[in-house]
């Protein structure tokens, strides 16, 4: 019932969609049908999803979005581990799942069902290319960390979207398992210093009080 509502809400925003019960159904629809995206529930029969995607991350480099209602750290770790592009645990929302999926194909450069010519986001001046893992701000090359190039990824991604200390930590996962949210508010400043004229008054990556943290839409 829960994956024929979800086929039902890719449906209704344009998407084509196809069901299957167990993993190795999913890896056999995979292969014959190149998907853009797959949405894959860590309770499978026969291969579970981390067996799943695993598979999946040593032949391809499909996107995927794990749902599960394993919502402890060493699951959710383990999934990104082995290469998921996003996590979300159960109960969840059908207007997020489809942000989600999205924000994952825009990042993987296949939104609209198609692979795009250019992959770089753009937002307030700055220039993230995912393929190249190169940062630009007004025309000027940018060194960031890894977490610091994930977190301004999402940003650019979604600009004006007000993202959570959470979930721009979650962004982080694999590069730095030690962080806290409060570590977030440091790449957050690290990244002001390299992207603004005066960090102190940043005019590109903003705070929004008592919530998290944005992207200006416009140009800065």
């Amino acid at each position: 019932m829960q994956a024929e509502l979800i086929r039902r809400s890719l449906l209704a925003e344009g998407h084509t969609a196809t069901v299957v019960h167990d993993g190795s159904a999913a890896l056999d629809a995979v292969r014959r049908e190149r998907p853009d995206l797959v949405v894959l529930d860590l309770m499978l029969p026969v291969v579970d999803g981390f067996g799943v995607c695993r598979v999946l991350r040593r032949d391809d480099d499909i996107p995927v979005l794990m749902l599960t209602a394993r919502a402890a750290e060493d699951d959710v770790l383990l999934g990104l581990e082995l290469g998921a592009d996003d996590y979300m645990t159960k109960p969840y929302s059908p207007r997020e799942l489809m942000a989600r999926i999205r924000t994952v194909l825009r990042r993987s450069g296949r939104a609209g069902g198609e692979r795009r010519e250019d992959p770089v986001v753009r937002a307030a001046g700055i220039a993230v290319d995912p393929q190249r893992h190169e940062v630009r701000c007004d025309g000027a090359a940018v060194e960031c960390t890894p977490a610091e190039f994930q977190i301004l990824l999402a940003l650019a991604g979604e600009p004006e979207r007000v993202f959570t200390r959470r979930q721009l930590l979650q962004c982080t996962r694999g590069f730095d398992r030690s962080s806290t949210e409060r570590a977030v508010d440091v790449h957050i400043m690290n990244l002001r210093r390299k992207i603004e004229a005066d960090p102190r008054r940043p005019v590109r990556l903003l705070t929004v009080y008592g919530v998290g943290y944005k992207l200006s839409g416009g140009r800065a």
